[in-house]
């Protein structure tokens, strides 16, 4: 169409020129407002973004660690499988935690967990390393820059002498497995966490009055905050056995609830629940530098959302008293030797005990564990 012809055909005040005149310009003011709320959104979610990324720790002196003793670490086995250890430090250091106790300057791990992703995304297994468990330590640099000498000691010494990277040297050594990432969050990150999903669900078979835990909770049912949460997976004598089994085995117990919290308050879809458990999860970490930004997270966990809770699997790894202290722990073998081997070349880990063999089998069944699934209903 000619520049005349556009220009006839929109002559009249009254014609169908004026209406798409005035509905191209009521396009373009739309358009506008569109853009101007998207580089509005844009700024805004990068400004998140940079927050949350911004409250991760990269720990590059582990990473340095690490890269020195390279070829003496084991070899992945399975591609796109993935081990996570989650160390829970018991650092009186920083903001709110010294009213935990003492701060002496030297912290070890209160809580180890070795995290086993399959390469299917299908499942998820964790195993409790207990902190009395005898390993044999590696020579470590300590954080003063001085070298430890190698050492069977109990395996929290590990962190308390050379920090997360003498802790994976540990952990490798002890399972033939290689450890790609790790995690270390200290007691204030974990109480931000359980405020930030309004309280984490758990049965209490009796009253609990625990005055150095800070615990004092009714029988049944009940939802415990940060605070208690904390009080909760740490006390010893006023729950269970006193043992430090018993606390793992409750340990185990709360992850699976706080994992079953997550999934069905549809957290992981819901922006504005999102944000602040995503705000307190990283303020307190400190990662392997792959891991300390939002989407080094997210590309580890978003194969994770579609994993169902009878899959997400706790267990502590096979022990038992140690035959020199009965205070300390040893590995129970073949178990622990099996255990690990099905981890590191990411076959399924079984945890519920078998009724029997199938008849006709030639093979043996698989080796079982003790344990629990995030699929367990509270007080049931």
């Amino acid at each position: 169409m000619s520049d005349d012809a556009g220009k006839a055909a929109g002559a009249s005040a009254s014609g169908a020129g004026l209406k798409r005149r005035r509905r191209r310009r009521r396009l373009g003011r739309a358009g506008i407002a569109v853009a101007v709320l998207a580089a509005g959104a844009v700024g805004v979610g990068w400004a998140v973004y940079a927050k949350l990324s911004g409250n991760i720790t990269s720990d590059e002196a582990a990473a340095a660690e690490l890269a020195r003793y390279e070829r003496e670490r084991p070899t992945a086995l399975v591609r796109g499988a993935q081990n996570v250890l989650l160390i829970g430090s018991d650092s009186r250091a920083g903001d709110g935690n010294a009213r935990y106790g003492r701060d002496s300057g030297t912290e070890r791990s209160d809580t180890t967990i070795l995290l086993h992703l399959a390469a299917g995304r299908d499942s998820a297994t964790a195993v409790s390393l207990p902190r009395d468990l005898m390993v044999d330590v590696p020579g470590c640099r300590g954080r003063d820059g001085s070298r430890t000498e190698p050492v069977f000691a109990q395996f929290n010494y590990a962190f308390a002498a050379g920090g997360s990277a003498c802790s994976i040297r540990t952990v490798e050594k002890l399972t033939g497995i290689r450890v790609d990432h790790h995690v270390v969050v200290d007691f204030q990150g974990f109480k931000k966490m359980v405020d930030a999903l309004d309280g984490v669900e758990v049965c209490l078979r009796e009253p609990v009055d625990d005055k150095d835990a800070g615990l004092r909770l009714p029988a049944g049912r009940v939802t415990l905050d940060g605070e208690q949460a904390l009080g909760y997976v740490r006390a010893r004598k006023s729950l269970g056995d006193g043992s430090d089994t018993d606390r793992m085995d409750r340990q185990q117990r709360f992850l699976g609830a706080l994992v079953n919290k997550v999934q069905s308050n549809g957290v992981l879809l819901n922006p504005v629940k999102l944000y602040p458990v995503l705000d307190a999860a990283t303020s307190s970490l400190t990662t392997d530098p792959n891991l300390a930004s939002l989407r080094g997270l997210y590309d580890l966990v978003r194969g994770l959302r579609d994993v169902p809770t009878e899959r997400v699997q706790f267990l502590t790894v096979p022990r038992e008293a140690y035959s020199g202290d009965p205070n300390r722990d040893q590995l129970v073998q073949p178990d622990a030797g099996r255990l690990f081997a099905r981890l590191r070349t990411d076959e399924p880990v079984t945890i519920a005990a078998p009724a029997g063999g199938v008849p006709g089998d030639t093979e043996p069944p698989a080796p079982t564990f003790s344990g629990n699934t995030a699929d367990e209903k509270v007080c049931e």
